[in-house]
């Protein structure tokens, strides 16, 4: 059997010294002393010594291999590699009400608000453009809300499967499912991580999540470019029950700020201000009402930026620890190199002893 490795693999290097120390041994041991030759009708059977005359010789040449591979230090390793996580619990609440399938403010293609956000979610998920790294070893959910709030995926450590159902996420099209129901939203989002750790044993019990994994902190996402105009619960009532659990929000308001529209006129173009429709106050007190951030966003790069913040200021911690066994073999080479050159000079010694 094979060691796993060597610690002093250089030691090998040795075996090419003892070449020519071999040969001029050989050399010495086959010296042999002229005497006249026997009559031609007289034949000498050779004797077992003389047969064995080359065992001494092995030997030491045993002796010698086994010496220089244990001074190589053959070893066998083992051991586990044990991955201590402690993640955020992410619940990401999305928009979907009928102003999210206007255009978007972006400089490089016209594209509807909905699909640029879900692009820089997928980015800020499993990584991808604009320093967004992913989201490795966080449990993340997502929630959908116009008029109603949906869970379109539970919290989950196998992120592309969240991100493949968000792509299936559109617009409403169904005017009596239209509005913007953010308390209901976020009152949803916050049950949801008040049980994640349930959630977490769950997983963990199905082998689908790490048996140390923890939970380190608790935090909701929420996206909208509206106002509050559905739904029975208050949003700000749904962020003080966010904080009473410990759960942080950020606010993230799409089309926030200044809007303006271009006019031509008789001295031309000028930008005439058409105000927004978000509510930025209210998404501010929600925000800070649990010790987060409110952030706006007009175009796909500024809403890249905003996840790259978020991203710095809510850290994962993976801490890997080496478990490491190794078993020494050379103390068995050695005594067999000892034996075979003790051997070796008790033959020489004795049954092969010479005389000068």
């Amino acid at each position: 059997m094979m060691p796993d490795r060597f610690a002093h693999p250089g030691a090998f290097a040795l075996l090419l010294l003892l070449a020519p120390v071999l040969w001029l041994w050989a050399r010495a041991a086959h010296a042999r002393l002229a005497l006249p030759h026997p009559p031609g009708d007289l034949s000498i059977r050779p004797t077992l010594r003389t047969r064995l005359r080359w065992f001494p010789a092995f030997l030491r040449i045993a002796a010698l291999t086994l010496l220089v591979v244990a001074i190589a230090r053959p070893q066998d390793v083992s051991g586990k590699t044990r991955t201590s996580t402690e993640g955020i619990a992410i619940e990401l609440v999305l928009d979907r009400s009928g102003s999210m399938d206007e255009p978007a403010a972006d400089g490089r293609q016209q594209m509807r608000k909905i699909d640029m956000v879900k692009r820089v979610l997928a980015d800020f998920v499993v990584g991808g453009e604009g320093g967004l790294g992913g989201r490795d070893g966080d449990m993340i959910g997502l929630i959908a809300f116009a008029r109603y709030a949906d869970t379109v995926c539970p919290l989950v450590r196998a992120h592309e499967a969240l991100v493949e159902l968000a792509e299936d996420i559109d617009v409403v099209r169904v005017r009596s499912e239209d509005g913007t129901a953010i308390g209901e939203a976020l009152a949803l989002a916050a049950a949801r991580l008040q049980k994640a750790e349930e959630e977490t044993l769950r997983l963990q019990s199905k082998d689908e999540a790490p048996a140390d994994f923890t939970i380190k902190g608790k935090v909701i996402i929420l996206l909208t470019d509206g106002v509050n105009n559905a739904g029975a619960i208050d949003p700000l009532a749904a962020a003080q029950l966010a904080s009473e659990w410990g759960i942080t929000i950020y606010t993230i308001g799409i089309g926030g700020g200044d809007r303006y529209i271009t006019m031509p006129g008789p001295f031309g173009d000028r930008r005439v201000p058409i105000g927004s429709s978000l509510d930025e106050g209210a998404m501010r007190a929600i925000a800070e009402a649990t010790g987060g951030q409110y952030f706006a966003a007009s175009d796909e790069q500024s809403l890249r930026n905003v996840y790259a913040q978020i991203d710095r200021l809510e850290k994962t911690e993976i801490n890997t620890i080496e478990f490491t066994n190794v078993d020494e073999l050379f103390a068995p080479l050695a005594t067999f190199a000892v034996l075979a050159a003790g051997l070796e000079f008790l033959l020489a010694c004795t049954f092969f002893r010479r005389i000068p």
